[in-house]
């Protein structure tokens, strides 16, 4: 690893003496930590519903927004019924209409059964009585499920939240033409999230080897948690070659948005790693180092290079330490440390 000769001046100034007040130090080894395979991924509603008009009509009443909560069976929009209460009342007419010639059809073949029973018509004529009679009563029966179909699409006009949750986006205005199909609201449950993440099938091996396990970590907002859940969908991507992976979060997670970025780190197991506490890195532009304890007991700034973060909180060097070396616990202090013993 080549050291800048600038970072080399600086190292060689910043040398700790003992007299001084040393900060703290830790030894650092190589310890076994989880190893674990980064992907990135999309966080995601388990449960989402979008809402979408059945009826055509306008749209009169919109009572929710992106962001509000909803109960189970809220009201949340209401569409001008006008048309569909017009189709009902022909479906009604439909059916009083089919209900009358079935009822003459019934008469008719009552009168023409007793004219056969007095030999005064021919068999054929109270068959054909008979039909007419049946096809009468098909009649009224079509006639009734008409009018309950429009029944059903009158009910289509006041659409209710199916779960308590809540509004993640409108898609339409009070006062636009709502058509059947077309999509009006979306509501998610935030109690039940998850991660979407895709994994390459050359990572799939080692995953199965045990238990699969993963943590999820938030860079925007630095925060990590165990996963609940891992499930691998069984069928891969034919053009990315992937498999996708749902992680499931804790119900207590809050503050997690559908579409937050996250990533999932999937334990492949244990490694022996060198790491050192957050608190012990120092940076100075683009190059980092730690102070590290030499064996007169002085502390010198050191150029590392590091790797990603450890499961267990540690950041891991990848060049500058060696195993058994002791580095300052918190750069700050060994840096304010460092001022006061050059001042004396």
């Amino acid at each position: 690893m080549k050291t800048p000769l600038a970072f080399l001046a600086l190292a060689a100034a910043l040398v700790l003496p003992v007299h001084a007040q040393s900060p703290e130090s830790v030894r650092v080894d190589a310890s076994p930590v989880l190893a674990a395979y980064p992907a990135e991924g999309v966080v995601e509603a388990v449960r989402s519903a979008t809402l979408a008009a059945q009826t055509q009509g306008r749209i009169l009443e919109m009572s929710v927004d992106a962001g509000d909560r909803v109960r189970r069976g809220d009201l949340v929009i209401r569409i001008d019924a006008a048309e569909a209460a017009q189709a009902v009342a022909g479906a009604e007419a439909q059916v009083e209409q089919a209900r009358a010639n079935a009822i003459n059809a019934r008469a008719q073949f009552e009168r023409t059964r007793g004219l056969f029973e007095q030999k005064f018509v021919s068999k054929a004529a109270l068959d054909q009585a008979e039909a007419a009679l049946r096809a009468a009563e098909a009649a009224l029966r079509a006639a009734e499920a008409g009018r309950g179909q429009a029944t059903v699409a009158r009910g289509f006009a006041s659409l209710a939240a199916p779960m308590d949750g809540i509004v993640a986006r409108r898609d339409a205005q009070p006062g636009e033409m709502a058509q059947p199909g077309r999509a009006l609201l979306t509501i998610y449950d935030p109690t039940e999230m998850r991660v979407v993440a895709d994994l390459p099938q050359s990572r799939l091996e080692a995953l199965r080897q045990g238990p699969l396990s993963a943590r999820v970590e938030f860079p925007d907002s630095a925060r990590w948690v165990e996963a609940t859940t891992v499930e691998l969908i069984p069928t891969a991507d034919p053009r990315t070659h992937t498999v996708q992976a749902r992680v499931g979060l804790p119900a207590e997670f809050a503050g997690v948005l559908p579409g937050t970025f996250a990533r999932v780190h999937f334990a492949t197991g244990e490694q022996n790693r060198i790491g050192v506490p957050p608190a012990a890195v120092v940076r100075r532009g683009e190059i980092t180092g730690v102070y590290v304890q030499r064996e007169d007991g002085r502390f010198v700034l050191r150029q590392v290079r590091l790797g990603e973060l450890l499961s267990d909180g540690r950041i891991e060097v990848l060049a500058g330490l060696a195993p058994e070396e002791s580095v300052a616990t918190d750069a700050v202090k060994a840096g304010i440390a460092l001022k006061r013993g050059a001042a004396r």
